[in-house]
């Protein structure tokens, strides 16, 4: 009986979901209370394929760097950020930074750098666009993501610049994209809990609003797991599905589970998420994000064997090889920092699914039969 009242409060869903309809805000609480896991599996990938999806999953070669972890905001669930005079601290200058990133390149032929940093009160702005410049010069052919919305906010108040300016000089140095990071949860009373130094998220906004209308396309993340309540949650997924409506330029979604090691909430007795929750979390995001094509399963949250089976909830990505990963692993993350590319290609064909190797734009790279 308890099966078949579990079964009936996702059928209404099922219903709108063959009908092509949008979910609404009293539709993601019914799929984030339903504790019918493999059912709300089945609907994400359902909708996955419905609304277009293959069997493709991709992923793509690239290196994580981080410039500097001097950070002015003091946000509670990080615990990679440090202020100029803790011994950890660190800024690379730009030479050894692309001397760095062409090494590795000789050595991997990566095709992408993911580059995020602490925001920095003690560089100025043109220390972002020289290392963008000479990162491109160095390497013309890799897609440069770089820099979260927080940052180029940061990059406002140092340069007295727009939002819209800041992206100028530095699309035209060579950027490419942006990650998605920053976005935390959007609702107000989250933020002053975990984040009351951060801007206010409608910068967030702006600042990918102006991306895209700049075409430059960018990436779109939630963190969950910490003090949000459901509502907040749908509350954020609704607002990204506003802003594709309106502008258009997410690549993806990448749901990020809070990882409290060496962070206040570590004290407070805050834990990992569970594989339910993150598969939870995967499926809901592929359901009500009926407008942005791709969702990652990044694995090095998850790990990758839990990363494969979420391709059954709705992740068509498992982001790439992810080489030199710092920030979740300095809150506890216990995965590697690296995947092989043979690896990655093992664990999507073992889930039953083709394994596509891509740019950060989703060009096809290369294919291997699932």
């Amino acid at each position: 009986m308890a099966l078949l009242d579990r079964t009936s409060t996702l059928d209404p869903i099922s219903e709108k979901i063959d009908a092509g309809e949008r979910l609404d805000f009293e539709d993601g609480l019914t799929l984030l209370e339903s504790d019918d896991l493999l059912g709300l599996g089945e609907l994400a990938d359902r909708a996955r394929r419905l609304r277009g999806g293959t069997d493709d999953v991709f992923f793509v070669q690239n290196l994580y760097l981080n410039q500097t972890n001097v950070c002015r905001v003091k946000c509670k669930f990080c615990a990679f950020a440090a202020t100029q005079k803790q011994a950890h601290a660190y800024t690379i200058s730009t030479e050894e930074l692309v001397e760095d990133a062409v090494r590795q390149r000789e050595l991997t032929g990566f095709t992408e750098i993911h580059m995020v940093n602490g925001e920095n009160p003690h560089v100025p702005f043109a220390f972002y666009v020289d290392t963008v410049r000479a990162l491109h010069e160095a390497l013309p052919d890799v897609h440069l993501k770089m820099y979260t919305a927080s940052e180029i906010h940061h990059m406002t108040k140092l340069s007295g610049l727009s939002h819209e300016e800041v992206l100028r000089e530095l699309k035209a140095a060579g950027l490419g994209s942006l990650p998605g990071g920053g976005a935390e949860i959007f609702a107000d009373r989250v933020r002053q809990l975990v984040a009351p130094g951060k801007e206010h998220p409608d910068f967030w906004f702006a600042t990918h609003d102006a991306a895209h209308r700049m075409g430059i396309p960018t990436h779109c993340t939630m963190l969950y797991g910490h003090v949000e309540t459901y509502e907040e949650r749908v509350d954020h997924i609704l607002r990204l599905r506003s802003q594709q409506d309106a502008s258009g330029g997410f690549l993806a979604f990448i749901p990020l589970a809070f990882h409290p090691e060496n962070t206040v909430f570590e004290r407070r007795g805050f834990r990992h998420t569970t594989g339910v929750d993150d598969l939870k979390m995967l499926a809901f995001s592929r359901l009500m994000l009926d407008n942005i094509p791709n969702i990652k399963a990044y694995w090095i949250m998850m790990g990758m064997p839990l990363a494969a089976v979420a391709l059954h909830f709705g992740a068509n990505d498992v982001q790439g090889t992810v080489m030199r990963e710092a920030i979740f692993h300095a809150a506890g993350a216990r995965t590697e920092t690296e995947q092989k590319i043979e690896q990655l290609v093992r664990y999507v064909r073992e889930a039953g699914r083709t394994p596509v190797q891509r740019d950060t734009l989703y060009n096809e790279i290369r294919r291997w039969d699932p």
